[in-house]
């Protein structure tokens, strides 16, 4: 399987929430922040679930709306939207671009770049409240 397909079977399993099947993508020093954000990050496949899991495990609905992917040697870039609804009726329209190493099969590193902005400014206050404790503390992972 080529690269850009690894990246492609990942997102399918991101976007149904399949934390198990996500996990097996990563390798065991696998890397993954949000770019300006977290200059930490998380690092193995279990930190990036559970950071994932912060963040997008309360939504009502989470959508997919790919657009351009570049595979270029061992990096795969993906421009696209994602769509956070909320059980409260917000709606937002989110958009990233990941960059995505991988190496010997596995993801080993995941940089996403967005504006996240336009995410704290339109998401509801107890989402905000719910990560603002933050995935290394959050007892209700």
């Amino acid at each position: 399987m080529g690269n850009k397909e690894i990246v492609e079977n990942y997102w399918t399993a991101h976007f149904e929430r399949d934390w198990v099947k996500m996990a097996t993508f990563f390798s065991d020093s696998a890397h993954y922040t949000d770019v300006g954000l977290d200059a930490v990050g998380a690092t193995g496949p279990q930190e990036i679930i559970l950071r994932l899991r912060l963040g997008i495990e309360p939504l009502e609905g989470y959508e997919h709306f790919p657009k351009n992917m570049i595979c270029e040697s061992n990096l795969v870039v993906t421009e696209h939207v994602e769509q956070w609804r909320f059980h409260t009726g917000e709606i937002v329209d989110h958009p990233f671009t990941s960059v995505m190493e991988i190496t010997d099969g596995l993801i080993s590193r995941w940089h996403d770049y967005s504006h996240l902005g336009n995410l704290l400014d339109q998401a509801p206050q107890w989402w905000l409240d719910h990560i603002i404790v933050g995935w290394r503390d959050n007892p209700k992972l």
